[in-house]
């Protein structure tokens, strides 16, 4: 796969999220699907659980509609700074893919911090119009720690 192509669809995910444009995120996954956010030390252990799970759009969408109308939380968005993919191999017909990232969060009154690290791991396949999107992406956190609800999507 070409690896200029994966670049495009993780600048789209970064850029869908930091724009707020969140009806527009589930799109970019396959359906069926799968989206887990969970953290380095839980993946090292084996265990499954994540913060985040879901294994549709229709759940994707379930989690754009609760942030809209039902989450409460300080108003707040986020700034992803994302490395390159690195192919590590296929699956079927998905590849398999590992790219770094580093998520900054703004704050209403201005304020930025450091908000997450790790890498997204991800099995990404082409409709049948060619179109990459998102079978599976696990968000690996390298810390286990958040202050706030993870209500945005990593």
């Amino acid at each position: 796969m070409n690896v200029a192509r994966l670049v495009e669809l993780n600048a789209a995910y970064a850029r869908t999220i930091d724009n707020e444009q969140f009806e527009q995120w589930p799109e970019l996954f396959t359906d069926p699907c799968l989206y887990k956010v969970t953290t380095a030390e839980n993946v090292a252990k084996g265990y499954e659980a994540g913060i985040i799970y879901a294994d549709s759009r229709a759940m994707l969408q379930d989690r754009v509609s609760a942030l809209r109308k039902a989450n409460i939380y300080e108003r707040q968005r986020y700034r992803h700074i994302v490395g390159l993919p690195v192919v590590l191999g296929q699956d079927g017909g998905a590849v398999l893919v590992e790219t770094p990232f580093l998520i900054v969060r703004i704050m209403r009154d201005g304020a930025m911090a450091l908000f997450a690290t790790g890498c997204y791991r991800d099995k990404v396949v082409a409709d049948a119009a060619g179109t990459l999107r998102f079978a599976e992406r696990i968000v690996v956190c390298d810390g286990a720690r958040f202050d706030t609800l993870v209500a945005i999507p990593l």
